[in-house]
C-alpha cells in the first residue's frame, strides 16, 4: 500500500477540550481508531504540528514519532492502562542492571561502578532494594520491592506512561526508565548505561556493523520517547 500524499496546505494548533488539537486546513485530525486527537500541552501539540508541516509528497510515518506517540497513547495506552502498567512494571522483576557478568574482572568492575549507583538510587527513592545475580540464571526479586516499583509505574499518567514504556522496553531496565522519568539521568546517559555490555563486546571484538545499525535505530526511538516526556511536562 502506498503512503498517502500530502493534501493539506496549512497546519495549525487549536485549543480544544482536554488540550490542543492539530488542524489541517482548519479540520482537526483524528487518531487511527477515529478518536479525537488531543495533545495535552501546547508544546507537544506544536511539535506534532511541525511534523505534519514538514511532510512533503508521500507521508513518511517514520518522521512523525510524536504523532505516533499521541495516537498510541489515546488508542492504546488509555483503554489498556492496567495491562500496560503491568507490562512495564514486570521489567523490575528481571532488570538489566541486576544481571552481572561472571568474568572478566574488568567488566564486573565496570558494571559495578556504573550500575550500582542506580540501584542505590532506586532503593532509596522507592524503598525497593533489588538482588543481584551472576550470569543468566534468574533471581526472584523481593515482593515488596516489586510492588513498590509497580506503584511507581502506576503513578505515571497516560502520556508519561507511554514514554516510560519505551524507555524501559528499549533499555531492558525499569530502573533506567524511572531514572529518566524522574530526572535522575539524561536519556543519552541512560541509553549508554543500558549498552554497557554491548560496548564492552565492541571494544574487545570490534564493531559489528549490523548491530551498530540496530543500535542507531534504538537510539533514535529512545530519544523520541524522552522528547515526548519533555514536551508533555513542559508548561
Amino acid at each position: 500500500m502506498k503512503a498517502p500524499k500530502r493534501f493539506w496546505k496549512e497546519v495549525t494548533v487549536g485549543q480544544t477540550e482536554g488540550g490542543f488539537d492539530i488542524q489541517l486546513d482548519g479540520r482537526p485530525i483524528k487518531t487511527p481508531a477515529k478518536n479525537v486527537f488531543v495533545a495535552p500541552t501546547r508544546a507537544l501539540a506544536e511539535a506534532v504540528a511541525e511534523e505534519w508541516h514538514s511532510q512533503e509528497g508521500a507521508m513518511n510515518p517514520a518522521a512523525m514519532p510524536l504523532t505516533r506517540y499521541v495516537n498510541s497513547t489515546i488508542d492504546g495506552i488509555t483503554p489498556r492502562r492496567e495491562e500496560i502498567v503491568g507490562m512495564v512494571a514486570a521489567y523490575g522483576e528481571s532488570d538489566l542492571l541486576c544481571y552481572r557478568a561472571e568474568h572478566p574482572e574488568r567488566l564486573i568492575a565496570r558494571q559495578a561502578e556504573r550500575w550500582d549507583p542506580l540501584l542505590d538510587w532506586v532503593r532509596e527513592r522507592y524503598d525497593a532494594p533489588l538482588i543481584l545475580a551472576s550470569g543468566v540464571m534468574p533471581v526472584t526479586q523481593p515482593a515488596p520491592s516489586v510492588a513498590r516499583l509497580r506503584k511507581a509505574v502506576a503513578s505515571h499518567d497516560d502520556f508519561a506512561l507511554a514514554s516510560l514504556h519505551d524507555l524501559v522496553a528499549i533499555s531492558g531496565s525499569l530502573v533506567l526508565g524511572l531514572a529518566v522519568s524522574e530526572g535522575r539521568l539524561e536519556a543519552s546517559e541512560a541509553l549508554s548505561l543500558s549498552r554497557l555490555d554491548d560496548d564492552w563486546q565492541s571494544e574487545e571484538w570490534g564493531v559489528d556493523e549490523d548491530a551498530a545499525a540496530v543500535a542507531a535505530i534504538k537510539a533514535g526511538e529512545y530519544a523520541a520517547a524522552a522528547r515526548l516526556l519533555e514536551l508533555y511536562r513542559k508548561n
